[in-house]
């Protein structure tokens, strides 16, 4: 299958959640994708994360994941999306806090390059640990994914509207052509 990161890909709003969004339908194992699975992915990843990141002016040009590093890479990303996505929920759960630091400090003294991913996106986690507003985190009502609601009015309820919500929309008016819903 080919594939190419895009910037919906990077709708999280924060480089954390964007890695936390590689698993795509995460919420549904029959679906499930892990987008980090196949190595090119991964190394394609900072490059994008250049483009289309919504923090991408906070580093500069960040290196892959050493392939040394990629078990301590993705238990932190699975960190980030347990704390943040019981963060979105209201649970407030120090255990999962205790973890991801932990992880984020494995991966620091493992490659504490700064231009790396793999500190990017800790350093992108503590940033979300101490600045967003646990109100403004929430998860996609049609993929699941985390994202940062910068709306005024915290009224945002897609990650992206041109892909989530359109998706959502379409569904709900093919339902109501085909009488399904009232």
């Amino acid at each position: 299958m080919n594939f190419s990161w895009t910037p919906h890909r990077f709708a999280g709003g924060a480089l954390a959640l964007d890695v936390a969004n590689s698993v795509i339908l995460r919420f549904d194992p029959s679906q499930s994708l892990d987008r980090f699975e196949q190595d090119e992915n991964l190394s394609a990843f900072p490059q994008a994360a250049q483009s289309f990141s919504a923090e991408r002016s906070l580093f500069g040009s960040l290196t892959p994941v050493k392939v040394e590093n990629r078990s301590a890479f993705l238990a932190l990303r699975e960190a980030i999306d347990r704390h943040f996505r019981a963060r979105t929920e209201g649970r407030s759960e120090p255990l999962l806090l205790a973890d991801l630091l932990a992880k984020a400090a494995e991966l620091l003294r493992l490659s504490p390059e700064p231009d790396s991913l793999e500190a990017a996106t800790v350093h992108s986690a503590i940033r979300l640990l101490a600045e967003v507003e646990s109100e403004r985190l929430k998860i996609c009502g049609h993929c699941g994914w985390l994202f940062i609601d910068r709306s005024k009015n915290r009224s945002r309820i897609w990650c992206d509207m041109a892909v989530c919500g359109n998706r959502t929309k379409a569904a709900r008016h093919y339902r109501k052509t085909k009488g399904e819903e009232p």
